[in-house]
C-alpha cells in the first residue's frame, strides 16, 4: 500500500497499522491530518510561534511512542486533544517565563465570594480578549477542561472517556472551572 492510499483510512485503522509496524511514513498521515490543529493548540499556550512549532514537534514525537496507549473507546481526536493539552500544561509548568508570569498573576480569595449557578451563556458573553486574560489566571487543568468543552466542543461523555472518570465528576470540574472564571471576571470589572 502506498502512502496516498493510507489517507483514505480512518484514524483507528491508521493507528493500528502504526502500532503493528512502527511505520513512520504512515504516521505522517496522522501528522498531516492534525499538525495544524496541534500547532494552534500549542500556540494558544505558548503565545510564541517558534515555541509553538517546537512544542508541536515534541507532541508528535511523544505521540509516535504513545499511540499504543490509545484505546478506541473514545474518538482519536478527543484523545489527541487531551494528550496535547497535557504536554502544553507540562510546558507551562516547566517554562521559567510562564512560571514568572504565573507568580505575578493576581491571587484572589475565590472561596470567599458567593457565586450563582454559572450558565454557559455567561462564559460565552466574555469578550475573547478578556477571556484569554482570565484563562491565563486559572490553573492549567481548569483551562484545559474549559477549552476542551467549549473550544474543541467535546461532550461530557467524551471527556469522561478521555479522562477516565465519571460524567458527574466531569460536570463538577467544568462547573468549578466556570465559577473561578466568573469570579475572576467579577473582580476585574
Amino acid at each position: 500500500m502506498n502512502v496516498a492510499s493510507y489517507k483514505k483510512l480512518s484514524d483507528d485503522e491508521i493507528i493500528k497499522i502504526i502500532c503493528d509496524s512502527n511505520n513512520s511514513l504512515v504516521f505522517g498521515v496522522l501528522y498531516d491530518r492534525y499538525s495544524q490543529i496541534v500547532y494552534n493548540k500549542c500556540l494558544g499556550f505558548t503565545k510564541d510561534k517558534d515555541d509553538a512549532k517546537d512544542l508541536t514537534q515534541e507532541v508528535f514525537i511523544k505521540l509516535f511512542f504513545k499511540l499504543k496507549d490509545y484505546q478506541s473507546q473514545s474518538k482519536f481526536k478527543a484523545w489527541l486533544y487531551v494528550f496535547v493539552y497535557n504536554i502544553c500544561i507540562n510546558y507551562v509548568n516547566r517554562d521559567k517565563h510562564h512560571n514568572q508570569l504565573k507568580s505575578k498573576a493576581p491571587v484572589y480569595e475565590l472561596e470567599s465570594l458567593a457565586v450563582e449557578e454559572v450558565s454557559d451563556s455567561v462564559v460565552f458573553e466574555l469578550k475573547v480578549e478578556a477571556l484569554d486574560k482570565l484563562l491565563m489566571q486559572i490553573s492549567p487543568e481548569d483551562k484545559t477542561i474549559l477549552l476542551l468543552k467549549y473550544q474543541d466542543e467535546l461532550t461530557v461523555s467524551e471527556l469522561s472517556k478521555v479522562y477516565g472518570i465519571g460524567e458527574s465528576a466531569i460536570k463538577m470540574r467544568i462547573k468549578r472551572a466556570k465559577e473561578k472564571l466568573v469570579k475572576l471576571k467579577n473582580l476585574n470589572d
